[in-house]
C-alpha cells in the first residue's frame, strides 16, 4: 500500500508538471503582448520594453518557464497584471467562496445522488424509480446556467424568496450567506445529483442480483443492513470513481455560476483575467486547479482498497 501511494504521489507530480507546462506554452503562443495590454494606448515603446523585462517576457520561452515553476513551488506566483496585487493576496479572498459553494455541493449532490439511487435499485420498475430515472436525465441535459436563471427569475423575482446575486462570508452574516449561497449551490449540485442517482442505481442493480445478496436476505437480515452494509459498499467502487470526477465538474461549474450570480470566486476571477489579457493569473489559477483535482483521485485511487478488499495494490 505504501508503494502504491508513493508511485501514485510521483505519477500525480508528474501530472501537475505536464499541465503546468501546456498552461503556460498555449498563453505563450496566444497572439497579443500582455505588457502592451497592461500599460494601455499612451505607453510608449521604452515603458512596454521595461515591463516586459520586469514580466520576464523578453527571456527565452524555457527561461521563462523554469523561473515561474521556481517561484511557484515556493508559493510565489507573482503579481497580477490587472489588480496590482500578490496572485497569493488575490487567491486568499478568492478560493475560499469557491471551495465554500463546491464543497456544498459535492455534499448535497454525494447524498441525495447515492439516496435516489439505492431508492431506483430497490424500488426497480416502479413509479418512483420512473419519476426519478426521468428527472435524472433532465438534470444531466440541462446547462448550468440555465438553472442558474431559472432560479433567479422564480425564487429572486417572481417569489422574492432569495437575493439575486451577491456574496457575503458566513462569519460576516451566516444568514444571508446561506441565502446567497442556496441558489448557488442548487445550480452546481443537480447534475451531480443526476449523474450519481444514475450511477447508483446502474451499480446497485449489478450487486442485487449477486448470490451473496440472495443469501443475506435468506437470512433474515433486516433491509437496511442488506441495502447499507452488503450491497452498497460493493458497489461504491465506480460511485467513488464518479466522486472523484465530480471535483472536476463542480470546479468547471463555479465559472458559470459565480458569472450568473456575481459571486466574486475563482471562476469570476479566471473569466476577468482572461478578458484583461492577466496571464499570471490565469497560469497561477489553472496549476491551482489542476492540484485539487489531481489531488482528488489520488484520494479516490487510495480509497479502492479500503472499500473493496478484493483491490490488491501489489
Amino acid at each position: 500500500m505504501a508503494s502504491f501511494i508513493i508511485r501514485r504521489i510521483l505519477l500525480t507530480i508528474l501530472v501537475l508538471i505536464i499541465i503546468s507546462f501546456l498552461s503556460f506554452l498555449l498563453l505563450y503562443i496566444m497572439p497579443g503582448d500582455p505588457a502592451a495590454a497592461a500599460l494601455g494606448l499612451s505607453a510608449t515603446p521604452a515603458q512596454i520594453e521595461a515591463y516586459r523585462h520586469e514580466l520576464w517576457l523578453d527571456r527565452p520561452f524555457m527561461v521563462q518557464y523554469f523561473h515561474w515553476v521556481g517561484n511557484a513551488v515556493r508559493g510565489d506566483f507573482g503579481e497580477s497584471i490587472a489588480y496590482k496585487e500578490p496572485i497569493s493576496t488575490i487567491f486568499k479572498q478568492s478560493l475560499p467562496i469557491t471551495l465554500y459553494l463546491s464543497m456544498w455541493a459535492f455534499i448535497l449532490s454525494t447524498i441525495l445522488g447515492i439516496s435516489a439511487g439505492i431508492i431506483c435499485a430497490i424500488r426497480r420498475g416502479g413509479l418512483l424509480d420512473q419519476v426519478i430515472s426521468v428527472m435524472a436525465n433532465i438534470g444531466i441535459a440541462v446547462p448550468i446556467f440555465f438553472l442558474g436563471i431559472l432560479g433567479i427569475y422564480f425564487f429572486a423575482l417572481k417569489l422574492n424568496w432569495l437575493p439575486i446575486m451577491g456574496w457575503t462570508s458566513p462569519t460576516d452574516n451566516f444568514i444571508e450567506s446561506s441565502r446567497q449561497a442556496l441558489m448557488p449551490v442548487i445550480a452546481l449540485s443537480v447534475p451531480g445529483i443526476a449523474m450519481m442517482a444514475r450511477q447508483t442505481r446502474s451499480s446497485m442493480l449489478e450487486v442485487i442480483r449477486q448470490d451473496y445478496l440472495r443469501t443475506a436476505w435468506s437470512k433474515g437480515l433486516k433491509e437496511r443492513q442488506v441495502i447499507i452494509r452488503h450491497a452498497l459498499k460493493n458497489a461504491l467502487i465506480p460511485i467513488v470513481t464518479l466522486l472523484g470526477l465530480q471535483v472536476r465538474t463542480l470546479v468547471g461549474g463555479s465559472v458559470v455560476v459565480e458569472q450568473v450570480f456575481n459571486i466574486p470566486g475563482m471562476g469570476r476571477l479566471l473569466v476577468y483575467s482572461a478578458f484583461s489579457k492577466d496571464f499570471i493569473i490565469i497560469q497561477a489559477g489553472v496549476l491551482l486547479i489542476g492540484a485539487v483535482v489531481c489531488l482528488a483521485n489520488l484520494l479516490v485511487d487510495i480509497s479502492y482498497g479500503w472499500l473493496d478488499p478484493r483491490v490488491r495494490y501489489d
